[in-house]
């Protein structure tokens, strides 16, 4: 997994992430609403950890939404042929607000 942080300020933080194939992201939480924009891929899985809850995605390049903040744990896998690639704005309630921190295991 890369992560590359392209700006941020006490409001917003805009970050770049990369995930081979067969690459899992951290488990985390989402602290903040975010707009996410698929740069490269064509699948990912999204795991859910206390509930066993697994939803899986068709992805293509200039894919864009909104999300809300999301509580329970969970990380995501790049289950594509490719590199799966993802900007995204998170738009933070203050300085010190880590958008999505990890968390030590699936347990949480």
């Amino acid at each position: 997994m890369s992560i590359e942080i392209l700006c941020s300020d006490d409001t917003l933080v805009i970050r770049r992430m990369t995930l081979a194939p067969g690459e899992a992201g951290d488990w985390h939480v989402d602290r903040c609403r975010r707009f996410s924009v698929i740069v490269r891929g064509d699948r990912l899985r999204i795991e859910y950890a206390h509930a066993g809850e697994v939803v899986e995605l068709d992805v293509h390049p200039g894919l864009c939404g909104w999300d809300d903040p999301e509580e329970r744990v969970h990380r995501a896998v790049n289950i594509g042929r490719g590199p799966y690639e993802e900007v995204v704005t998170f738009h933070r309630t203050g300085p010190d607000v880590d958008p999505q921190p990890a968390v030590a295991s699936a347990d949480g």
